[in-house]
């Protein structure tokens, strides 16, 4: 199913009311109310109703939210009820923090090659998966994987999002410090470690 009119905003919010729902079900909890998910990530009750009506009706009047129901809804509007393959190209430092990452594997996600163009790094092994050289990126053809994480300098990146999207990738998680062009019909996420630190000095007073 496609939502159309949809604020980016609340489509960016549902993957952290889903982590709270799949944390409660772990705690076997069967309801949750608004204000209970509201007082876990420090947003207003108003704001995740909200955000959940652009999608439908999930709850019950005075009784609240399934979680078992509710988590599975999420996925399906964020099409994470299949698995999803991704790509890494880039394995220097920030490759293998991402690839070591296990906060992947709550939303269904699964690394299942890597790339990258330094001979000294091509055939090692970062988590049990061998680097391969990125000139056989189309190798990833075989694989059936529709994500991209892109983790290499800024000068290359743009290079790299052309093959990926040549290989068919869908989406992308762009980690370079750039804007990548891609065609419409390719999803990029960027994001930038430095900038949004660079954001955190104007919150704090001066001495």
């Amino acid at each position: 199913m496609r939502y159309r009119k949809i604020p980016d905003e609340a489509v960016w919010r549902l993957p952290m009311y889903l982590r709270g729902l799949l944390l409660s079900l772990e705690k076997s909890q069967e309801t949750i109310s608004s204000q209970e998910l509201a007082d876990f990530f420090g947003v207003h009750p108003w704001q995740i109703r909200k955000d959940f009506s652009y999608f439908g009706a999930f709850g019950t009047p005075g009784v609240g939210y399934k979680v078992k129901k509710l988590s599975t809804q999420i996925k399906k509007i964020l099409n994470l009820h299949v698995s999803h393959k991704a790509v890494l190209v880039g394995a220097g430092n920030l490759g293998a923090v991402i690839l070591a990452y296990p906060g992947f594997k709550i939303y269904g996600f699964e690394i299942t090659a890597v790339f990258d163009n330094n001979p000294q790094k091509i055939g090692q092994k970062i988590e049990n998966i061998s680097i391969k050289d990125v000139s056989k990126l189309s190798l990833i053809k075989r694989q059936k994987i529709d994500l991209g994480i892109i983790a290499v300098p800024r000068k290359a990146a743009q290079e790299v999002a052309d093959r990926l999207v040549e290989m068919g990738i869908k989406g992308i998680l762009n980690f370079s410090p750039c804007r990548i062009n891609v065609p419409k019909k390719v999803k990029v996420i960027t994001i930038d470690i430095a900038m949004d630190l660079a954001r955190l000095p104007y919150y704090i007073p001066s001495s």
